[in-house]
């Protein structure tokens, strides 16, 4: 469950969100919501912010002569957006991350579009060196509302098992 209460005194409750290293499963899928529809301000302020120089992001001329006929949304804003996503279901408890493999673009995003993400746990094992904790690969795609898938990846990380994770000992 990726949602939990933990009562902290009589009456009194503390929002706990993400999974500990316990509660994945391989094969388990993860629907992650909500959904963000894509701005034109998003997409050009991340370009900007990002210094990506290339016009497919921004200018409307220049992408009119494109394939496209239209602006791109910057890949790497969909990728962040994505792994965004993902983060309160799969690594919001996460100590670390520990790699990022096989990330593929394979359709294109454009201004209007709203996208989904899902993971899937592909694997997990106890943390030889440290512990009280996990490593998890999880696989995400990420889907536009029509269904299209137009990204995925995989992703390791470092996560507690339930009794060692920072969360529950600070008082904050």
């Amino acid at each position: 469950m990726s949602y939990k209460s933990k009562e902290i005194e009589p009456n009194r409750f503390r929002e706990s969100i993400g999974r500990f290293y316990d509660d994945f499963e391989v094969g388990h899928i993860y629907e992650h919501r909500p959904g963000r529809t894509i701005t034109e301000t998003d997409n050009i302020w991340f370009t900007n912010l990002t210094m990506n120089t290339h016009p497919i992001h921004f200018d409307v001329a220049y992408a009119s002569k494109s394939e496209f006929k239209k602006p791109l949304v910057n890949s790497a804003l969909t990728l962040s957006m994505v792994a965004g996503m993902s983060v309160s279901d799969t690594s919001q408890k996460a100590i670390a991350n520990l790699g990022w493999n096989d990330i593929k673009l394979v359709a294109p995003v454009f201004v209007g579009d709203t996208l989904y993400a899902e993971s899937k746990v592909l694997s997990k094992r106890e943390s030889k060196s440290r512990k009280g904790q996990g490593i998890v690969k999880i696989k995400t795609i990420g889907k536009k509302d029509d269904g299209t898938i137009f990204m995925e990846y995989e992703r390791t990380f470092l996560v507690p098992k339930e009794g060692f994770s920072v969360d529950e000992k600070a008082n904050y």
